[in-house]
């Protein structure tokens, strides 16, 4: 058989793989991707020495259908293979290191006696201060918050629970989808986002469904069309709460650049900078309709004291302070992390009494 039949057989059987993931059934999947990257592998040993991208593009395949698979050691055996490969692309080898590091990662969590389940997320940044394998504290620490708030968000969405506005996720949220955190290969700065897996526990979604709705609502508050983010989060006050928090990850290049998540077995990204940022700040604003009697004003200040109760904050600006009313049904999560910090408040103005817009970090 030639390369193009071995790849041909392999793209049938991934094919048929993410089906049966569609369908739930994980366990068939997995032998049909194993199937499929063994096909690759074949493929790869057809190619000519001379075919340098080709072979680059096939031994990313090849290893990461082996780590979809579960094969860990063939995923680790092609990519180390693959790396040594006279005259390797550059996007190439930089994919293998990646996968080497991820089957690596894994291999340490299966021995450390805890189960986590399938869709683990990889976070990055990258640009501005941020060096090889090295950040900032705070604004990395503010970023993995974030990266919380989200992840307990999409599982109380997915679990049907009302939109929390006050204090953290119930008990029984915090225990079924726990997050952890893992060092991840350095490049830029990176960690990895895994979920406990609690199969004793029949509430509410699976961790992976979880995991995989944590992406899909970054991709569609970050670039999806109105029409398409209103369908998977038909509720309102959940839809404004996700694209809010979805900006709290995106930088203003202050710092850092930009900020990537994406599946570790997988090559679907998304990218927040700060284009990203502005796209997803101007439809938050998009959500209130103003009053075109009163005007619209921008300050830049610390936020110094917050009462959602009673429906107030106050930023210090300079050496004065403005206080903003009509603060509404603001979150916990997403407005509690800017308190002591720099922020971009958006507010309309009579000239003597603010009322609230938007606010956003200025980190």
């Amino acid at each position: 058989m030639t390369w193009i039949q071995h790849h041909r057989e392999s793209e049938d059987r991934a094919s048929e793989a993410e089906a049966c993931l569609c369908l739930g059934d994980r366990e068939r999947a997995r032998d049909l991707y194993a199937l499929s990257a063994r096909a690759e592998e074949l493929a790869l040993k057809k190619l000519h020495h001379s075919k340098v991208r080709t072979y680059g593009i096939t031994a990313v395949s090849a290893a990461s259908l082996y780590f979809k698979a579960g094969q860990l050691d063939c995923a680790e055996r092609v990519a180390m293979e693959g790396m040594a490969f006279d005259g390797l692309p550059a996007f190439a080898r930089h994919q293998l290191r990646h996968i080497v590091q991820v089957v690596w990662a894994e291999q340490e969590r299966q021995t450390s006696g805890l189960c986590f389940v399938p869709g683990q997320l990889l976070v990055s940044v990258s640009g501005g201060q941020v060096v090889t394998g090295g950040a900032p504290l705070q604004p990395i620490l503010d970023k993995v918050k974030a990266v919380e708030s989200v992840h307990y968000r999409t599982a109380e969405f997915l679990s049907g629970t009302a939109l929390r506005t006050r204090g953290p996720p119930s008990k029984q949220i915090q225990e079924k989808y726990r997050p952890w955190l893992f060092q991840a290969s350095p490049g830029s700065y990176q960690f990895a986002v895994a979920i406990q897996d609690d199969n004793e526990d029949m509430f509410g979604p699976s961790g992976e469904l979880v995991a995989e709705f944590f992406f899909k609502v970054l991709r569609l508050g970050c670039s999806g069309s109105d029409e398409d983010f209103s369908n998977a989060v038909p509720d309102a006050g959940y839809r404004e709460t996700f694209l809010k928090l979805t900006r709290n990850l995106a930088p203003n290049g202050k710092v850092f650049e930009s900020l990537e998540v994406k599946a570790a077995d997988d090559s679907r990204v998304v990218k927040l900078d700060q284009q990203a940022r502005k796209r997803v700040g101007e439809r938050i604003r998009g959500l209130r309709k103003p009053d075109v009697s009163l005007r619209g004003q921008t300050h830049a200040g610390v936020l110094r004291a917050v009462h959602l109760d009673k429906d107030w904050l106050e930023v210090a600006v300079g050496d004065s302070r403005i206080k903003v009313v009509g603060v509404g049904e603001q979150v916990d999560d997403v407005i509690g992390p800017f308190v002591n910090k720099r922020v971009l408040i958006y507010v309309a103005s009579d000239g003597e009494t603010h009322r609230f817009v938007d606010i956003e970090p200025d980190d």
